[in-house]
């Protein structure tokens, strides 16, 4: 039986280190819907074969069929070029349920395309999560790489979210793993900028640290030594900004002797380990009893 204190983990295409939809099945207590079109029926070819997601959760916690469970949105990496539906090894190991999704990718779109697809899937999960069971006040958004750019943007510029009827607010965390603080290396190639080119812009996590109000955010990379070209950095003069900002809950850390690629792995314990504490800290003594009995 699936533990009451369990998670949805919505993925957003591929991550460094997947297991297969088997593998989750394998879990007991779980079930699957596929195909769901997060964007609903559309005239454009390309919004009906990859704005769709397949979900797997907990059919019941404790057989009361009512587990009221947080929730994690997890949107994968690739560069906003690549990617397709894939499930964390790391969140499977700990009996979490999961969502896979594809978005659309540049070229065929322009990268602010990708933003507004993740946030259309957030709002979809924020929706109908608690048609499967979960609870809408306790949904997380995660992501590696390029999908960390994307939680950043959909969690810190609000107009992605408002095109569903949805704001950061509504979101209890942010985990951005090695994501772009700065304006993202496609957003830069689709303007002709060299990628070692610095930008800072409204299509930068970094130019809207002043919004308010934001969730507790987590930020987490490999070693400096070892991410790509000042990923770190970028993380860390975030985080600076966004507590001279007066977001306190804010924390950063850095996996050392981990590459970009190889910092998932590690950092999956971190994440889960962020959402119980921000979770339980949330929580009124009526739920936290309910969860544990």
């Amino acid at each position: 039986m699936l533990s009451r204190n369990l998670f949805l983990v919505v993925s957003l295409g591929v991550v460094s280190i997947h297991a297969t939809a088997e593998e989750v099945t394998q879990s007991s207590r779980t079930s699957v819907a596929r195909n769901i079109a997060y964007r609903g029926d559309s005239d454009d070819p390309l919004v009906n074969q990859l704005c769709r997601l397949d979900l797997f959760y907990p059919t019941s916690i404790n057989g009361d069929g009512n587990a009221d469970y947080p929730t994690i949105v997890w949107l994968h990496g690739g560069g906003l070029t690549g990617g397709e539906r894939s499930i964390p090894r790391g969140f499977v190991q700990n009996k979490i349920a999961i969502a896979t999704a594809d978005y659309r990718l540049s070229p065929k779109v322009r990268s602010e395309v990708c933003i507004d697809d993740a946030a259309a899937a957030v709002a979809w999960v924020l929706d109908h999560i608690q048609d499967y069971g979960g609870s809408k006040d306790r949904v997380f958004l995660s992501g590696h790489s390029a999908g960390g750019y994307l939680t950043s943007m959909v969690g810190l510029n609000a107009k992605y979210l408002a095109a569903h009827k949805r704001k950061p607010s509504d979101l209890a965390g942010l985990i951005p793993l090695s994501g772009h603080a700065i304006t993202h290396f496609n957003v830069r190639k689709e303007r002709g900028i060299d990628g070692r080119q610095p930008v800072v812009d409204q299509m930068a996590p970094l130019y809207h640290v002043l919004s308010k109000p934001l969730p507790p955010i987590l930020l987490i990379t490999g070693d400096r030594e070892k991410e790509m070209l000042g990923r770190y950095e970028e993380n860390a003069y975030f985080a600076r900004m966004l507590k001279v900002a007066g977001h306190s809950e804010v924390e950063l850390r850095e996996l050392k002797g981990f590459d970009h690629s190889g910092m998932v792995a590690p950092a999956s314990s971190m994440v889960l380990n962020f959402v119980q504490r921000v979770d339980s800290k949330n929580q009124t003594p009526a739920e936290t009893s309910k969860q544990t009995n």
